[in-house]
């Protein structure tokens, strides 16, 4: 008879079973609708086939859990570990990333039957695993699925991007979203500042970018209810502000000079050169005014708050603020694939509250991705995920309409270069009081 530790070792065991078939239907799931020739094409070097995502959240299992648990484990193919390698150099060599749209072998079918080789191993590995191996793999596969996710949001930023490169504007799925009338008016929610603690408070899954937790001192400032609008975007854009280098940080106005900016990623105009449309994984349609402003590079961000008369906010103001407000965004539906930020349609509140803070779209903040005092990376290969990032980058926050449901947490900090404008990413306004 089993005692009541070990009853619930099984039951941890089996809740971790259904997370993982879960999370890996899913990405099959966002796989279907396209064909076999989507999901080979590569559209520029920071975006990666969608087949080579699927087999690399497979290569990371058994990478990282089967062959380092499962004396005698029978790889695959022993090719595969070559060539779906991201980037953990202590691993060893890699296929390079700028050609991974060059894999047109293997072909996908051989992928998904490497998929159901890795599925089949890891699942009578997560029954079978004796106490002393559970203990340790356990903080891996949980990291694995956490991985797995975020590939789920970079498959589908990566296939917009290529849809968008097709003169025919093919939609990934159909359909339309729901539009709202007018968009809610734009107010400010006060925050006292003080000394806050930010990080992972130590409870459930974590990034090691996310700890330690520690303490910062933050000035009163206030955020503004809501991300800025395509509506409040476009009379930026119409006061020329792509065109006023004094709102622009000088490798922001470099960049945009460099890549003749004039718009958001996925805007433009109509075949009479008068309205704006915009590109959607439903193909391509009129520009909602209502709706939050979407794929801008944190260089666009910037120059916006500047023209705004604001700024962006950190990202330590940006988590006091959002510690407290439930996680009730829009994030991605596995029933319904229509990942597209919108408005929130919400009855105005004395005082202003603050929405939209989780789902739609990744907020740009004003900080650098640093470590925060006293990080360590994890040990071994793993340790490779975050830390070496740790220059160059801007965090974002708060999630998007392509990141899965359950995937976020207010402690959660994305990072890009600030030039990435393929991504989910908007922004939310900032001042000091």
């Amino acid at each position: 008879m089993l005692d009541m530790h070990q009853t619930k070792i099984f039951d941890a065991r089996e809740l971790l079973s259904r997370r993982y078939d879960l999370v890996r239907a899913l990405s099959e799931t966002l796989a279907a609708p396209l064909s076999a020739e989507d999901q080979c094409v590569q559209s520029m070097p920071d975006a990666s086939p969608t087949k080579w995502h699927l087999a690399h959240t497979s290569w990371f299992f058994e990478t990282v859990v089967l062959k380092a648990y499962i004396p005698g484990y029978r790889v695959f193919d022993e090719h595969f570990h070559f060539l779906f390698n991201s980037y953990y150099e202590s691993l060893g060599a890699r296929h390079p990333r700028a050609e991974r749209g060059l894999l047109t072998r293997p072909a996908l079918q051989a992928i998904m039957d490497y998929r159901a080789h890795v599925d089949a191993a890891m699942r009578a590995f997560i029954g079978s695993a004796d106490a002393a191996a559970w203990s340790t793999a356990e903080p891996l596969l949980v990291l694995g699925l956490n991985h797995e996710q975020q590939h789920q949001e970079l498959l589908l930023t990566d296939i917009k991007h290529l849809l968008s490169r097709n003169p025919l504007s093919p939609a990934y799925v159909k359909g339309i979203n729901n539009r709202t009338q007018e968009v809610l008016t734009l107010s400010w929610v006060d925050c006292a500042g003080g000394r806050v603690e930010v990080g992972h408070a130590g409870t459930g899954f974590a990034f090691d970018n996310e700890t330690p937790r520690h303490e910062v001192l933050l000035r009163p400032y206030r955020l503004a209810n809501r991300c800025v609008s395509c509506g409040e975007y476009q009379a930026f854009i119409d006061d020329g502000g792509y065109d006023r280098p004094e709102l622009w940080l000088s490798d922001g106005w470099a960049m945009r000079t460099l890549q003749d900016w004039n718009a958001p990623l996925y805007w433009q105009r109509d075949e009479n050169g008068s309205a704006w449309q915009i590109f959607t994984l439903h193909g391509l349609r009129e520009l909602d005014a209502t709706e939050p402003v979407c794929h801008l590079s944190f260089y666009e961000a910037a120059a916006y708050a500047q023209w705004a008369d604001a700024r962006l906010p950190t990202e330590f103001e940006w988590e006091a603020a959002s510690s407290e407000i439930p996680f009730d965004g829009r994030f991605l539906d596995p029933a319904n694939l229509q990942p597209h930020a919108v408005a929130r349609s919400e009855a105005v509140s004395e005082p202003p509250k603050l929405l939209q803070m989780y789902g739609d779209v990744w907020e740009w903040t004003r900080s650098s991705y640093d470590p925060y005092p006293g990080f360590k990376p994890l040990a071994g290969a793993v340790g490779e995920y975050n830390g070496k990032f740790m220059v160059g980058q801007i965090v974002l926050r708060g999630g998007s309409c392509a990141t899965p449901e359950g995937h976020m947490r207010s402690s959660y900090r994305n990072f890009f270069p600030p030039a990435a404008r393929w991504q989910f990413s908007g922004l939310r306004l900032a001042q000091d009081i």
